[in-house]
């Protein structure tokens, strides 16, 4: 072998290494997040602060790998044809160019950039120390934007920036927490914020045949007990009837007036202006006005104006947390499980949560509890002991108040055997 085709076959496969190592780089830097390079630099991972700095402005410091890339594989290409062109002719030229080609897509893209999918944190760590000093360097800096503005002028207009939407958002969330990057919790809790903003208020109130309100007129020593035993802090006043809400009593108020003495007056003295939502209003912008507000209690009212139910700050924050169970409260939990892999569920409780824990789906319809789904798949008000079948799943109606289903039993059996 010659020894300009010795050196010719080195400075060839030089470029092939750089165009290898320029399109992991590139691979890596925009596959990942800043949020993940920022944790790096917390942890003083090596090369984690370069990895932050040229992720700082993204679109402008990828221009140097973007040139180097090229600039590799045109230098490669160039000297494998021109050594061949020496010595095949024309026709060795056309071999030559196809052969470059075939090669620098195996061994300078596709096995780079695949390594740098299944490595993103271990190649970007490695690559950033290395495109910082690129950056550094003046001529090249200076040859990058110039060509950076070259393309602006032909193509013109900023780059929006790239969408991600809800569902790729949780199909990501889904592959951490499959990989253990994230805790199953925090992966749950992800889900419930998206969950959160499809979550209207009726969803998540305490309906009116459940709420606890005080009338004007009573006072405030009994309104106190009142609230001693329900284990209430914020109970609603009504003036002529649960449809007109006057007001709302917090209790801390009520105790500093009854322990001066007043314990007689009536709560009417004492109440605060009520807040009203609709019941169509979505939870998270009911999460942000009570975060923004100062009240922890609102009144849901319907399309006619009465009153559909109340809701609290607890009721919204436990869409996102799960139930929040405290020393005062006293009701019954919404789902209890029985021997047989039977479930007890309170009629209240939502459809969603239900088929989220039986992970299954309903038949669609206009409610949102149990109690709804049996009374408008049965068409009439139900009787202790009547079922209701959907899906394979068995619904049977245990207890009743007045016309209000309070207690329903699940049987799975029958989802399982034709499973």
């Amino acid at each position: 072998m010659s020894t300009g085709l010795l050196i010719g076959s080195i400075v060839a496969a030089v470029f092939v290494v750089i165009a290898a190592a320029s399109a992991a780089a590139e691979t890596a830097m925009t596959r990942i997040s800043r949020a993940r390079a920022n944790g790096f630099d917390h942890e003083a991972h090596p090369g984690a602060a370069a990895l932050v700095e040229v992720l700082g402005e993204r679109e402008t410091t990828l221009a140097p790998l973007l040139l180097s890339r090229v600039a590799a594989h045109v230098g490669a290409i160039t000297i494998v044809v021109t050594l061949v062109a020496d010595r095949r002719g024309a026709g060795g030229i056309v071999i030559a160019a196809i052969g470059s080609a075939a090669v620098l897509y195996i061994f300078a893209e596709a096995i780079p950039r695949i390594w740098a999918l299944q490595h993103i944190d271990r190649a970007a760590l490695r690559s950033a120390r290395i495109l910082r000093a690129m950056l550094r360097i003046a001529p090249l800096r200076a040859l990058t934007r110039l060509l950076t503005a070259i393309g602006n002028i032909i193509l013109p207009g900023p780059a929006g920036a790239p969408v991600v939407s809800e569902d790729e958002l949780l199909a990501m969330t889904e592959a951490a927490a499959a990989g253990a990057g994230i805790e199953e919790g925090e992966k749950e809790l992800i889900t419930s914020v998206f969950a959160l903003g499809d979550t209207i208020v009726r969803e998540v109130m305490v309906p009116r045949t459940d709420m606890t309100a005080v009338s004007s007129d009573d006072t405030i020593s009994a309104v106190l007990d009142l609230a001693d035993e329900k284990g209430f802090s914020r109970l609603p006043v009504f003036g002529d009837g649960i449809d007109d809400i006057v007001g709302v009593c917090l209790v801390k108020d009520l105790v500093r007036v009854e322990r001066a003495g007043g314990g007689d007056r009536t709560v009417v003295s004492l109440m605060r202006k009520a807040r009203f939502v609709p019941e169509t209003k979505h939870a998270d912008r009911l999460l942000r006005e009570m975060q923004a507000g100062d009240h922890h209690l609102a009144i849901v009212v319907d399309e006619y104006g009465g009153t559909a139910g109340l809701v609290t700050l607890e009721d919204v924050v436990e869409e996102l947390v799960g139930e929040i169970v405290d020393e005062t409260d006293r009701e019954e939990p919404l789902v209890r499980p029985l021997a047989g892999g039977k479930l007890l569920v309170h009629g209240r409780m939502p459809v969603d949560q239900l088929e989220s824990l039986l992970e299954l789906e309903f038949v669609d319809g206009d409610w949102d509890t149990v109690g709804g789904l049996i009374f408008n798949v049965l068409g009439h008000v139900p009787e202790v002991g009547e079922t209701v079948d959907s899906n394979g799943v068995q619904l049977r109606v245990e207890r009743m108040e007045g016309r209000r289903i309070t207690s329903v039993s699940v049987d799975r059996a029958t989802s399982e055997a034709g499973s």
